[in-house]
């Protein structure tokens, strides 16, 4: 694919242009590093490093043109340079250009918030799909495009990534792309641009303070994105959260919301729930669906509203939900012949673990315990480490504080974080086991038939990342092996 600069240019806002837009352009790229001939290079300031400083390393590696904030002090005769007010601002035009994407046949529907993004982004692409439309997905779990399955190794893929997604799912006819959208993309940029036609805000809980500093720039960043939506996209928003309508106050899409406990444009209440899935009242008619806990009874909701705002009939949505399955890692359920009952679920937020407890403690009759294993990131937000370990010990019989992805940090001082949360009252329940497996056979030996032990915090991931180096583990294989399943 090529396409001359002056066309790649079209509709973007350029301060001034320093040279011929005559050159024939086949790829953008932000990373100087796998820059190629015929390249166009945008100079973005990120987080860390400023793209400015790799401008002579792009046209090096074959750059013929430059997109940048300011002009270097070296100017190549040869090549092409944009200056522009915001060059990370602009990509998304750039790329939209390149790959000739047409976003009036590609509804982009982005979902955001602490937790619940993975589930509702899986269910929407599962719900579209068997209504008949070929779909789009990308997410924590993985990246698809039609039937075609990618690895996901980012919540939201990077800008350039995310265009060739899009790029692919225009070549195979895809009406919806369905995506994951981070605190962090919108942050630094990656989704700027995207004309989103519809975006979901499922709740906002403490975690990423170790990039957003404070909850208040947390809650800033979130607000951002809908800030930012076209007047043709929607908005809906989970208005039980005390944040929801704090995310429509400036946005200019078509706002809407959903809840389960107050009034709200679209409603459904929990009417019994078991172990084996709940049946719910959705706009008053009812189903039955193989999701637990009233947290999955808000990502079911946002499903339904956004395939019905998308023009899906109301009893077809509802049909298919009943028949789906709760995504990878997410409240997985397995059982020996001796009854002992694992779960796993990825929850590694206060907020998520206390919905995962609180809603297997409602299941737990007689003498059922719960016993919990759980970690925390490291090189992540640390003042979330003792609310969990507080949250586990109190809802918990018994709590073993072990190792999820330490990354650069000492498992120990991990566990050491956690467990100063913890009272003194429920000191007593608890054991720290550094080695997960380990961690994970001892819950397994303590339970008693029919206890619940539940191991938190990895869900679907299939690797521990310890000192930059990602070892393979995965908590179902464990479970699995120990169960002889």
């Amino acid at each position: 694919m090529q396409k001359e600069l002056h066309t790649i240019l079209n509709a973007v806002p350029v301060i001034s242009i320093h040279g011929s837009t005559d050159a024939l352009i086949s790829q953008i790229q932000t990373d100087s590093r796998v820059i190629q001939a015929q390249g166009l290079f945008v100079a973005c300031k990120g987080v860390a490093v400023d793209g400015h400083a790799f401008i002579s390393a792009a046209i090096d590696k074959g750059a013929v043109a430059i997109v940048c904030e300011h002009l270097p002090r070296e100017i190549h005769p040869s090549v092409c340079y944009v200056v522009v007010e915001n060059s990370i601002a602009v990509c998304g035009s750039l790329l939209t250009n390149l790959y000739e994407i047409d976003f009036s046949k590609l509804s982009v529907i982005g979902v955001t918030g602490t937790n619940g993004k993975t589930t509702t982004v899986t269910l929407l692409y599962k719900v579209f799909t068997q209504l008949g439309f070929s779909c789009g997905l990308l997410s924590t779990v993985r990246n698809v495009i039609g039937t075609q399955e990618f690895e996901a190794s980012h919540t939201t893929p990077d800008i350039v990534q995310l265009y060739k997604f899009f790029y692919a799912m225009q070549q195979n006819s895809c009406s919806y792309c369905f995506m994951e959208v981070s605190s962090h993309a919108i942050h630094q940029q990656r989704v700027a641009g995207v004309p989103f036609a519809g975006a979901v805000f499922t709740n906002i809980t403490q975690d990423h303070l170790d990039y957003h500093e404070t909850f208040a720039e947390y809650i800033r960043v979130k607000k951002q994105f809908f800030d930012t939506l076209p007047k043709s996209a929607f908005a809906l928003v989970n208005s039980d959260d005390k944040h929801g309508t704090v995310m429509l106050q400036n946005t200019r899409a078509k706002s809407y919301t959903y809840a389960l406990r107050s009034f709200a444009d679209y409603s459904a209440k929990i009417i019994e729930m078991h172990t084996d899935g709940m049946l719910l009242s959705v706009q008053k008619t009812e189903v039955w669906t193989k999701f637990l806990g009233a947290f999955n009874g808000y990502n079911i909701l946002a499903v339904y509203a956004v395939a019905t705002l998308c023009g899906c009939a109301h009893d077809s949505v509802l049909q298919v939900l009943s028949s789906l399955s709760p995504a990878d890692g997410r409240l997985e359920f397995f059982k020996n012949a001796e009854g002992k009952t694992a779960i796993v679920d990825y929850a590694h937020t206060p907020d998520a673990l206390e919905n995962i407890l609180s809603t297997l403690q409602t299941q737990c009759k007689g003498d059922m315990q719960i016993i919990t294993v759980v970690g925390a990131g490291g090189n992540r937000d640390k003042t979330k480490r003792p609310l969990m370990g507080n949250i586990a010990a109190k809802m918990s019989a018994k709590v073993i504080i072990t190792s999820d992805n330490p990354r650069n940090e000492n498992p120990q001082d991990i566990a050491n974080d956690m467990i100063a949360g913890i009272s003194p009252e429920d000191s007593h329940k608890v054991l720290c086991i550094l080695q997960r497996e380990e961690a994970i056979k001892t819950a397994l030996m303590l339970a008693k038939h029919n206890d619940l032990v539940v191991v938190a915090g990895k869900g679907h991931e299939t690797y521990q990342e310890i000192e930059g180096v990602k070892h393979h583990f995965d908590d179902r294989e464990v479970i699995k092996n120990i169960f002889k399943l």
